[in-house]
């Protein structure tokens, strides 16, 4: 966002003009109010000084301008020392200097000025990670520049943000010590004293200070390197673009790489541990054909001379978008062509698009502040799915976006949910937004934009928006605007916009989306979208050619005040029994009508689930729908199928439509092959077997899985244990194989059985289809010598992808001792990594023999989890959603509610995945005391009681 009544400044530096102030030492701290007016601060330093700020967000009394930073490590003592000197442009008369600096020790601050260094005190506030820097008399004039320089050592964190250490063991076994950055979204001033908030955009200087044996990286090329009398070599790195500070990254580490130039001229390179390096080749080719897409489709050329993606053995979040120097896990970026499935090969690309996404949304143009993320993650989670579907067709990416849609409603239906644009200050509240609605809805809400206004008209907005506000931080609005009369050039599109779409005119076909130019109003629509939390649900009944529709917020709790108030502009989408043509309604109003030119049989709104929304067929529309899928599914698209199916369960969990009828739609799945409707139908059969679970109902427990195990056979029989196929087949393969060998089907058990011990007797190094793996690895993992097995094969693997199958399988074995082991050790991170403790204890939470467990570990271990993988943080809320979410009695409420009660806030209990926790747990409450006796009868109807043996469940 520009900054009033400032001109482009030059980052060379100017000393600062000091005004000497004839007074005595202030007895009190002043700060400015929003009026003006100064005013007393109650904050006191911890000297015991009054604190002269009292604001979580700092001033914008001085500004930024370049970074001159030292960072030397030392692996060794696994500490760190670093200098700073920063540039700053005076906005307003200070007498006091207001950063960020977070457990740094400062040693020495000092004001610098053209003839002399004036000492400046150093006051700290540690719980708004603050230090303020004044000297007695001393004020800086409005309009001046200066700079300050600061000494300052820290340890290396224990955890995975800051400047933290990492360590991989060799194929040897010894342990290899290494230093990285993860800063988004406030730990930069973990690492150096700094203005850590994302509009306070500067460019960077960087050295680091290194042992001969080890290399460093930074967001820039390294320009020199000197060595120094005492055997250490500073590597220095040419100056930044401007950026924000959570983009800043460095690295020392022994690793090794694989380079190749883009066709636009940037040097592309990945880098791994030596041992992995032959593991980057796909991820270095991948990473070269997206980068040159999104240089082509932006028509913004990537501002910096190289681009590395760095394989980091300890990593909390799956990838980070640092400007040159993405980070990622090990498992998002290398793979083996012997040892890696058709899943890795699509999550490892779609990673790499999202990071890559981000060098233009979100470094190159930057959210103003937090509480718009969503800027940045929904739009990089959107172009994931727009770059692979083109630069990878053969990853049939479009199979899986509305899963994405669906993850995000399963958060917005809850009361506890957040409008996509959400004030937030702290930094909890920030990680908090880390979350499925900022990525997840952010990018479905783009999908129906773009949807709406055509892909075409959109690119040419979003183009236009990233001209505008490059190097600069946005709002909403500013996208909105973008979007919004983009037949309309401004000096920016340098002839974008001639020709083509806009020389068309408006004389578009009945089917179109673009209308008056009033009825367009881009902002009105979207505003709806980010600033109210929730989603619509709309009912629609058909009485001859006339269609009633109707919104209202699709709620999941009981509470009627949380859904008044609510409205949608939402574009609506329809097909029918007569036209297959998508036809287009915007329904801004509460009600409305649409007429149809004849009569039909069926309609189905929210084609291929293009809107975030569902829907409600009244008056016979679902019973003409189930009728159709029963007797021809294939008339309707996969994604059509697997929206109905999901609309449908949702509806029964807020009494709309009765859960037989659920059901009922549920057995045309008998005849399904496609993978989206498939995954979806387990996605909803399955949680309900996993609701009685725990309620030690085992009657209807195994009637349940018999029926599903029934309903999927013919399609399970088909699958062949290979790798063939197309990526979906393949996909699907591996999700039904391990869904029938977990519930004991059989014919699936004998053949990962035979498998495993042919495996086994091999000592691991016959080669098993890597689409099946886990299958097998599951089955094995049953007994003790089989899970012994494995583990030992974990511990010694170099190959990432092999880890975490097996990983996965030990966590689904029903030996109860051994889920409990594994969560002890993961938390100590020596065997198995502490990055994949979220992981392990919710898959051990969904094992029938370890969910009481994986409760107990959560609430014994919370202090520990907390400390090391923050409060707020998307891990946190994963494992106690994820941990708690299949509870359905009321003692666990109870016990749950009664440990959430008894956190303190500095310990969490402000956290908006508690609530969460409880809402998910007392609509499961509700939803079995209303349909179990349902589901009995139904069940019932439905042929003899089946059996599905086995001791374990996934």
């Amino acid at each position: 966002m520009a900054r009033k009544g400032l001109l482009p400044r030059s980052t060379a530096f100017c000393p600062c003009v000091l005004t000497v102030l004839i007074c005595h030492i202030l007895s009190f701290a002043v700060t400015e109010g929003s009026d003006g007016e100064n005013k007393i601060s109650s904050l006191l330093a911890t000297n015991g000084q009054p604190f002269p700020w009292d604001k979580m967000r700092l001033p914008e009394t001085v500004w930024p301008l370049h970074y001159d930073l030292l960072i030397h490590p030392n692996l060794t003592t696994l500490d760190f020392t670093g200098t700073v000197k920063i540039q700053l442009d005076v906005l307003q008369d200070t007498a006091v200097i207001i950063l960020h600096s977070k457990d740094l020790r400062i040693s020495k601050a000092a004001l610098l000025e053209s003839s002399r260094i004036l000492p400046l005190q150093v006051l700290e506030y540690p719980a708004f990670h603050q230090v303020a820097l004044l000297s007695d008399g001393v004020t800086l004039s409005r309009g001046s520049q200066c700079a300050v320089y600061l000494e300052f050592a820290a340890n290396l964190s224990e955890s995975f943000h800051g400047f933290y250490k990492s360590t991989y063991r060799t194929r040897e076994g010894e342990v290899r010590v290494m230093a990285s950055t993860q800063f988004e979204a406030t730990s930069a001033r973990a690492a150096f004293p700094c203005f850590d908030e994302p509009a306070f955009k500067a460019n960077f200087s960087i050295q680091m200070r290194r042992e001969a044996r080890h290399i460093s990286l930074s967001n820039m090329p390294k320009v020199k390197t000197v060595e120094l009398s005492n055997g250490l070599l500073e590597d220095y790195f040419d100056v930044s673009v401007k950026m924000s500070t959570y983009l800043v990254a460095f690295i020392v580490s022994d690793f090794l790489s694989v380079s190749k130039m883009s066709q636009h001229g940037v040097k592309i390179s990945v880098y791994a541990v030596p041992e992995k390096i032959d593991q980057a080749e796909f991820a270095l080719n991948a990473a070269v054909k997206l980068l040159d897409f999104y240089d082509d489709y932006f028509d913004i050329p990537y501002p910096l001379p190289k681009q590395d993606l760095a394989a980091i053995p300890d990593f909390q979040s799956g990838a980070m978008e640092n400007w040159g120097l993405t980070t990622y896990r090990e498992s998002a970026l290398l793979f083996d062509p012997k040892k890696s499935s058709a899943s890795d090969k699509l999550g490892i690309t779609m990673v790499i698009a999202h990071e890559l996404a981000h060098q233009w949304f979100g470094n190159l143009v930057t959210m103003q502040w937090w509480n718009d993320l969503w800027l940045n993650e929904g739009f990089a989670k959107f172009m994931e799915f727009v770059s692979v579907n083109i630069t990878n067709p053969e990853l049939q990416v479009e199979d899986y976006f509305l899963g994405k849609c669906f993850e995000a409603m399963e958060v917005d239906a809850l009361s506890s949910s957040h409008p996509v644009s959400t004030p937030v200050e702290n930094p909890a509240q920030i990680q908090e937004m880390f979350d499925d609605v900022s990525y997840d809805k952010g990018a479905c809400i783009l999908n129906m934009l773009r949807d709406y206004l055509t892909p075409e008209a959109f690119k040419i907005g979003i183009v236009r928006y990233l001209r505008r506000y490059s190097y600069q931080n946005t709002v909403n609005t500013h996208l909105w605007d973008s979007l919004t009369s983009i037949c309309q050039a401004d000096d920016l599109d340098e002839g974008r916009l001639k020709g083509g779409f806009c020389s068309q005119g408006k004389s578009h076909s009945g089917a179109s989306k673009w209308y008056t130019e009033d009825e367009l109003d881009v902002r009105a629509m979207m505003d709806t979208w980010t600033l109210q939390e929730g989603f619509p649900l709309i009912t629609v009944e058909v009485k001859g050619r006339e269609v009633s529709l109707s919104q209202e917020r699709y709620l999941k709790s009981e509470d009627p005040t949380q859904t008044s108030g609510f409205l949608w502009q939402v574009p609506l989408t329809y097909i029918t029994s007569r036209s297959s043509t998508v036809h287009r309604f915007l329904l801004k109003t509460k009600t409305d009508v649409l007429y149809l030119p004849e009569e039909v049989e069926w309609i189905k709104f929210n084609v291929d689930m293009s809107g975030y929304y569902i829907v409600h067929y009244e008056a016979g529309g679902w019973d003409s729908l189930i009728s159709l899928l029963q007797h021809n599914h294939t008339a309707l698209s996969s994604n059509d199928r697997a929206s109905l199916i999901n609309n449908i369960f949702q509806l029964v969990s807020i009494g709309k439509v009765p859960l037989d009828k659920a059901l009922d739609l549920s057995l045309y799945l008998s005849r399904e092959t496609e993978i989206m409707p498939v995954i979806q139908g387990l996605g909803e059969l399955v949680p309900l077997y996993k609701l009685m679970e725990k309620r030690d109902m085992e009657e209807l427990e195994s009637q349940m899985k018999g029926y599903i195990v029934n309903l999927f056979q013919d399609l399970i029989d088909r699958q062949s244990w290979t790798d063939d196929g197309t990526v979906s087949q393949r996909m699907l393969r591996s999700y039904l194989l391990l869904f029938a060998c977990v519930r004991s089907y059989q014919p699936c058990v004998r053949t990962a059985t035979d498998l495993f011990h042919q495996w086994r007797e091999s000592d691991g190094n016959m080669s098993l289809p890597n689409d099946v793996s886990l299958a097998v690895f599951a089955v094995g993992a049953r007994t003790l010598e089989g899970w012994d097995f494995l583990f030992e094969k974990y511990r010694h693997s170099l190959y990432i992808s092999v880890k975490s199958r097996i990983k996965s399988a030990l966590s689904i074995s029903p030996l109860a001792h051994k889920l409990k082991w594994m969560m002890e050790q993961s938390l100590e991170g020596e065997v198995m990594k502490t990055q994949d403790l979220p992981h392990v204890v919710v898959s051990v939470s969904k094992n029938p023999k370890g969910y009481k467990h994986a409760w107990d570990f959560l609430r014994d271990s919370w202090g520990s989890l907390v400390k090391k993988f923050d409060l707020g943080s998307h891990s946190i809320a994963y494992m106690v959603i994820g941990v708690t979410n299949q509870y359905s009695t009321r003692e666990m409420l109870e016990e749950v509610r009664a440990f959430f009660g008894s956190l303190r806030e500095e310990t969490g209990s402000g956290l908006r995945c508690l609530q969460q926790s409880l809402e998910s747990i007392e609509e499961n409450i509700r939803w079995v005391d209303k349909n179990l006796p349902l589901l009995q009868g139904w069940l019932d109807r439905q042929g003899p009681k089946r059996r599905a043996p086995g001791p374990t469940g996934a």
